[in-house]
């Protein structure tokens, strides 16, 4: 059964664990309205995606 022979330093410890910290999401702005949305998810507000409207949003709300 295969073990380590030593012990890993703390410093190679927290460099393996530090690729996996919490990144905040990267958000674009909407070519049509200008609001921040994630990528690749039609816009909220306006409904487009792209160059193109593929969701009906109500006026109202």
């Amino acid at each position: 059964m295969a073990v380590p022979k030593r012990r890993q330093s703390k410093s190679r410890q927290k460099l393996r664990r530090g690729a996996t910290q919490w990144k905040a999401p990267k958000l674009k702005t909407c070519s049509s309205c200008g609001a921040a949305v994630p990528s690749h998810i039609a816009c909220p507000s306006c409904g487009y995606y792209g160059d193109r409207q593929v969701l009906d949003v109500d006026a109202a709300g």
